[in-house]
């Protein structure tokens, strides 16, 4: 895990010189300020939030113990930090903007399908990240003079239903957004589905790819990892959070599944392949 590779390269190895204990939501984001007030209650050392959601509720509960965090949006705009350079409170870690990178993933897309006409943009309405990623997504889909129409998901069977209104619309692909939910327990559903109803569908993280998604180009989340291991590690040593930087992400992963692109009888550009940091055959 290249969150305790982070945490060891700083001199902290768990179950030896540091305890960490994991509390999950399970995608239930409304459990989570009890999950954040329960980790403060047993007085943590420090907190470390992963998605904007579980950084909102840590801060909510807290503002003495330190917390790390990796966030999508920028955290200046979400009032999380006084700005990148000097966090100024009890927050710091990642932010990877990732609302930069969703027009990326709309080039990439004009490339897999030049003549695609209505794409459909799958998103977690109970993610903040979701509306102005999607004011920015549809902004870029001007330039392409792409026809877009946006999906709502925060259960799997919420996916189910949007992959029948893409049929039901006659969309010609797909972009999954950047949520947690898409991540930990829909990413082998909308991988499976995308290939059932033929969908040539790009996804944020190489992690899709894996589990059989057809593209994805986002950041390294073995990179965002370490970096907050490393925080984490810097602040057990005494340093202050609101001295530590924000970071972003400097690895970015475009990764592509062949067997996908086989299975939906799509040809992937040679320009794309060469650009490829992983080439699933």
């Amino acid at each position: 895990m290249a969150f305790r590779e982070g945490l060891q390269g700083i001199g902290f190895i768990d179950g030896r010189n540091v305890t960490i204990e994991y509390r999950w939501g399970d995608n239930e984001y409304d459990r989570l300020p009890a999950l954040a007030a329960d980790l403060v209650a047993r007085k943590v050392s420090v907190i470390c939030a992963v998605s904007v959601v579980a950084t909102v509720a840590a801060k909510a509960a807290t503002s003495t113990i330190p917390i790390v965090f990796d966030v999508g949006p920028d955290p200046v705009a979400l009032g999380l930090v006084s700005s990148l350079g000097h966090p100024g409170g009890n927050l710091t870690g990642v932010a990877a903007l990732l609302g930069e990178l969703w027009p990326k993933r709309l080039e990439l897309l004009h490339e897999l399908v030049p003549k695609a006409e209505a794409i459909g943009v799958l998103v977690n309405p109970a993610n903040p990240n979701a509306a102005p990623n999607t004011k920015n997504l549809q902004a870029a889909a001007k330039t392409f003079s792409f026809r877009l129409e946006v999906l709502q998901a925060s259960t799997e069977h919420d996916i189910a239903v949007a992959f029948a209104t893409i049929r039901e619309r006659r969309l010609d692909a797909l972009i999954v957004g950047d949520d947690p939910f898409f991540l930990n327990r829909g990413d082998q559903l909308i991988s499976m589905l995308a290939v059932r109803d033929r969908i040539t569908t790009i996804y944020p993280f190489r992690r899709n790819v894996t589990a059989g998604g057809l593209i994805s180009y986002g950041p390294s989340l073995t990179a965002t990892g370490r970096i907050k291991g490393e925080y984490t590690g810097r602040i057990l040593k005494g340093a202050n959070p609101a001295d530590l930087p924000v970071q972003r992400p400097t690895t970015f992963e475009l990764a592509i599944n062949l067997k996908t692109a086989k299975a939906l009888g799509l040809t992937i550009p040679q320009s794309i392949l060469a650009r490829a940091d992983e080439v699933i055959e």
